[in-house]
């Protein structure tokens, strides 16, 4: 398995989200969100791309989104690196004194995975609900 750093396209991007039966944005939405992201990760098996993950955010509020891996390649621990790659480049933009807020959603039945790398459930001591708005056209 090859990691590649920001080589996602739009091709990819709707391949990996249509093998996870996740619904695609249209092309034009998919492009300016690609071209927004922070930092990607492509996970390829030769020149097949079976996993993906990206950064967006300001600095100070970063959102991990999109970790897919391919179902015939899931419980090989490429989730697990692509997840590391991904919080190291968070690390990595962190000055000393400074700090990030990472969040994510988690897909239902996937937040243990999460927990692993140190994400929490909220609510919690500190924060109230998670929560977000779906808007469509």
């Amino acid at each position: 398995m090859e990691f590649k750093e920001n080589a996602l396209t739009v091709e990819i991007y709707r391949e990996l989200h249509s093998s996870v039966e996740w619904k695609n944005s249209n092309i034009k939405q998919t492009e300016n969100a690609l071209s927004r992201s922070l930092y990607s990760i492509v996970v390829f098996d030769e020149d097949n791309p079976a996993g993906m993950g990206r950064v967006v955010g300001d600095g100070i509020y970063n959102t991990v989104c999109d970790v897919i891996v391919k179902p015939d390649y899931q419980r090989k621990g490429i989730g697990t690196g692509i997840m590391n790659q991904l919080l190291k480049y968070l690390e990595d933009q962190i000055l000393e004194n400074e700090k990030s807020s990472v969040q994510l959603i988690a897909e239902k039945g996937k937040e243990s995975f999460y927990k692993r790398f140190g994400f929490e459930s909220v609510p919690n001591e500190f924060s109230g609900s998670g929560m977000r708005k779906i808007i469509c056209k």
